[in-house]
């Protein structure tokens, strides 16, 4: 087993569900040596996905208790770990590269550092998200475009879900920010990232995120729709988080838009579009708008449901309103925790890899 801090750091992260894969480059100890000092790596490997107290930390790493509260605090300060403050207590556990380090980066990166993300993604990590064959995020349409005698559960409706949110922030998107600095960016809006509960809080305190209100975080989802861009959170019943993507820039997207595969692999698509035909007047407008080319015309449009990641942007701009969306009868629901998709995520790579 090698020595060097960096190389235990980057085992350590491909232990999780998402792992962070070795690749022949050495581009991820690049990575790592971006983010972390060698005494932070040290620090890093100390910790678990189970939130835990400085003291305990500190006795793993015979360390002096107050130094160790310092030097985490500082880590979590900056994206290099996690932090909940609960009743008066501070905890810390490890965060993965995604989601966590990467997204964790949005204020510091910068045109190396977005180099050295696209490099990696492009060798090794785009076929990390997609080796389980388990969607890591759910695809989450406004409830408008939805058929309305559809019996909706509370974590279909994703306005309501905001306005029941403890606290929400927004940052702007990495993805798009990454591509931007490399002179690869759209024109799509790009302070559209949303977290809600623990994650909010520790992006306000760490100023990596803004606070917001409920009425904003809806003005802001509404505004990305208008915009043509995907509303996708963690695929769990639990509302932690809402990307909005684009086909061009989002990691999981560019799996699908540009690599051409599944789109099972990373969104759990729980709806579809559905065509009245009678109503459809072959206008051609939902064929421009679908961000994975889900719907073709001919005389009157038509939906591939393999395809359709049943985000509802078509019906959003169908003059005649022709496009409802429905619930998939062969979908899958959201895990019910985040811990069982990550299970699952686990269970999925060690199959596909056997």
């Amino acid at each position: 087993m090698s020595d060097n801090p960096y190389i235990k750091l980057r085992e350590f992260l491909d232990q999780f569900p998402i792992g962070f894969p070795k690749t022949s480059t050495g581009i991820e100890i690049e990575i790592l040596k971006r983010l972390f000092t060698e005494e932070e790596a040290k620090i890093a490997i100390l910790l678990t996905p189970i939130p835990d107290k400085a003291s305990r930390i500190a006795r793993r790493a015979k360390m002096d208790k107050k130094e160790m509260e310092r030097k985490l605090e500082s880590m979590s300060k900056r994206g290099l770990i996690f932090r909940i403050r609960r009743d008066g207590k501070t905890l810390y556990n490890t965060a993965p590269f995604m989601i966590g380090l990467y997204e964790y980066s949005v204020k510091k990166i910068d045109k190396e550092l977005a180099k050295l993300f696209k490099e990696y993604y492009d060798i090794a990590f785009m076929d990390e998200l997609a080796a389980s064959n388990v969607p890591g995020f759910k695809v989450l349409p406004v409830e408008e475009l939805i058929e309305t005698n559809t019996v909706l559960y509370p974590y279909h409706k994703l306005k309501e879900s905001i306005k029941n949110a403890r606290k929400i922030s927004v940052t702007e998107c990495v993805c798009r920010k990454e591509s931007r600095l490399l002179g690869e960016g759209c024109n799509y809006p790009i302070e559209t990232c949303l977290s809600f509960g623990i994650a909010a809080e520790y992006y306000i305190e760490n100023g990596i995120g803004r606070e917001i209100s409920a009425e904003e975080a809806i003005k802001i989802i509404e505004e990305a729709d208008k915009a043509g861009l995907v509303h996708a959170g963690a695929n769990s019943k639990h509302l932690s988080n809402i990307c909005n993507c684009c086909p061009c820039c989002c990691a999981s997207m560019k799996g699908i838009t540009k690599k051409g595969l599944d789109k099972h692999r990373f969104l759990n698509a729980m709806f579809e579009s559905i065509i009245d035909q009678e109503l459809c007047s072959g206008c051609g407008n939902c064929v421009d708008r679908c961000p994975v080319n889900a719907i073709i015309l001919e005389d009157l449009a038509i939906v591939n449901r393999d395809l359709c990641l049943g985000c509802g942007l078509c019906a959003s701009v169908c003059p005649e309103e022709a496009i409802t969306l429905h619930l998939r009868k062969d979908g899958e629901e959201p895990f019910n925790r985040i811990l069982e998709l990550g299970k699952a995520v686990y269970e999925g790579k060690r199959k596909s890899s056997s």
